[in-house]
């Protein structure tokens, strides 16, 4: 039973002195003692009555306090008969210790509070051992193809009061009963998740969120797309599942732990049964990425299209334009040498793919089912139909503003980069952890398949773009190729190290010694366009301290910024560093 109980039964008279945000500690016992130090008949978990016969002065109440709190006890209940009020000295301590204490009644005697949760407990773990020994039954014959994830998590809301949901590796809801969780909470979850993960400490994880506590149990891949019995975990930690549920397992008996497991194990089923639906998708988009890449004749992609389109946008009726997007996964090695060098990438990050170009704001595991995604060596590869602008256009009642949404449309169709990282960045992050980087590149959207060879090329240098930032998650778009970031990935190391050490070093060194903010300083200074006014109040200067610094960033570097050429040379060598 839960602390919180206790208070709702107005027989005990209990009258809560401090501790709300612990009142859902699980009570598994109780005992009476007027012991100084009680702590060899305890074992953790009891609800601890007390007459205060053990207290003489105010300096005993913190020892006996901490010796509780140390034997992990659930609360505190002392009595009012002895005292009276209970001492400021003992609410005090308890305070500090986070320990939950209660006021007894003097009406009240501690053998009806033990009597209470004595039978409270004994009618739960009967009752809920038997719900468990009858949930495995269900379970086991409803399985999956009963209704999918939500029969599972239905059942396990009606008969054993625990909500859960089903997440991917992103945070998106694939499944879930009741009340879906926020985008937010989700992803938050996932990045709790995938960083115990990678520790390699064994699930369920604990996570406490926005003051409410969750249990994550992995739901590991174990169908024909699996990991081989995991040679490392890097291969599967960005693709699997999770098991959510708001609720600490980590005082759970075995067999409420041994029934969550069935329950993953289960949905791990209907994983695979999903993923084979895939299969389709993927084989669509490997044949014509082998077409595209071997030159093929336009007319011989054009056809796979054809093939593809109704598959992809059934009941679309016409040709959409098409958009690639390339994503890698790399580890590095860190101090074991080859360490990443044979992580089976390519599986992963289409796996990874395909969840990214879900919209994160669709739930279920269907949704996506417009997404065609091949791998090949360490890439994948995604071709993804955009409907053409007359097919998403307003009705033509609407007039002019339909025609300018469809204008719009043609203008700037597709997937941008950054928004396709903008919900995924954080969970992915912790799974990528300090070894491990994901770069993403997207194409501009083509209307022919003579457009998709260049659409190809154009992801991939896009994802050499973003593989030049620093970050664990990068993408960069087609927008970006026509301005100098697409030359900077290509800079050798050894050349960008020198010209940024030439311009730069002098500064920093005086930055160091001084604490000048010359660096800063040259950053602002380039943002403004040279503008004395607007950067001085951007950096909340005089403009006669601000050209004091740009003099001596003049003097340090023998640049003159009022010069085209040295304003792009620093611009250049900042973009580098």
């Amino acid at each position: 039973m839960r602390l919180r109980a206790l208070l709702e039964t107005d027989a005990l008279g209990l009258r809560l002195l401090g501790g709300e945000d612990e009142l859902d500690r699980t009570v598994r016992g109780v005992m009476t003692t007027d012991l100084r130090d009680p702590s060899r008949y305890l074992s953790g978990g009891e609800l601890v009555l007390t007459g205060l016969a053990w207290r003489r002065d105010t300096e005993d109440s913190e020892p006996f306090v901490r010796i509780l709190a140390g034997a992990g006890v659930a609360g505190l209940a002392a009595g009012e008969a002895e005292l009276g009020d209970i001492p400021g000295d003992l609410v005090e301590a308890c305070r500090q210790h986070r320990l939950p204490l209660f006021a007894v009644n003097e009406t009240v005697a501690f053998a009806t509070i033990t009597e209470h949760v004595v039978r409270q407990v004994s009618g739960e773990r009967a009752g809920d051992l038997a719900a468990v020994v009858d949930r495995h039954r269900r379970l086991m014959t409803s399985g999956p193809a009963g209704g999918g994830p939500e029969v599972v998590l239905d059942l396990l809301t009606s008969d054993l009061d625990l909500r859960a949901w089903v997440l991917s590796p992103t945070g998106r809801q694939i499944a879930g009963a009741g009340a879906s969780l926020p985008g937010p909470l989700g992803a938050a979850l996932a990045g709790h998740h995938l960083a115990a993960t990678r520790t390699g400490r064994r699930g369920p994880h604990r996570a406490a969120v926005a003051g409410t506590t969750y249990s994550l149990f992995p739901i590991r891949n174990t169908g024909r797309g699996a990991v081989p019995a995991a040679r490392d975990v890097r291969e599967s930690v960005l693709s699997d599942w999770l098991l959510a549920v708001e609720a600490d397992a980590s005082d759970w008996p075995a067999a409420r732990l041994d029934l969550l497991q069935g329950v993953t194990q289960l949905i791990a089923v209907e994983r695979d049964r999903r993923d084979a639906a895939r299969t389709v998708r993927r084989r669509l988009a490997q044949e014509v990425l082998e077409l595209v890449q071997a030159g093929a004749a336009p007319a011989e992609i054009a056809a796979r299209l054809r093939v593809a389109a109704p598959v992809l946008l059934p009941g679309l009726g016409v040709a959409p334009q098409w958009q690639v997007v390339v994503a890698r996964v790399d580890w590095s090695s860190g101090d074991q040498v080859g360490a990443g060098d044979d992580i089976a990438s390519g599986p992963v990050a289409q796996a990874l793919l395909e969840e990214i170009l879900v919209d994160p704001a669709v739930s279920g595991p269907e949704s996506a089912d417009r997404i065609a995604v091949a791998h090949t060596g360490e890439e994948a590869i995604a071709l993804v139909p955009l409907p053409t602008p007359t097919t998403v256009a307003a009705d033509p009642g609407e007039g002019a503003a339909g025609d300018g949404d469809a204008e719009a449309l043609d203008a700037d169709p597709g997937l941008h980069a950054d928004a396709l990282l903008a919900s995924v960045r954080e969970p992915l992050s912790a799974g990528l952890a300090d070894d491990g980087r994901l770069t993403l590149g997207v194409s501009a959207a083509v209307h022919s398949a003579e457009g998709l060879r260049g659409a190809l090329e154009e992801a991939r240098h896009a994802r050499r773009v973003a593989a030049a930032r620093p970050g664990r998650v990068c993408a960069a778009g087609h927008h970006e190729l026509a301005s100098h970031v697409l030359l900077l990935p290509f800079v050798p190391d050894d050349v960008r190290r020198a010209f940024t050490a030439r311009l730069l070093d002098p500064l920093r060194d005086y930055d160091r010694r001084h604490r000048a903010e010359l660096i800063e300083t040259l950053e602002a200074f380039l943002d403004c366009d040279g503008s004395w006014t607007r950067c001085a109040a951007r950096l909340h200067l005089h403009v006669n301290t601000l050209r004091y610094r740009v003099g001596r960033i003049e003097q340090l570097t023998g640049r003159d910024l009022s010069r085209l050429e040295d304003k792009l040379d620093f611009f250049l060598a900042l973009r580098m560093s």
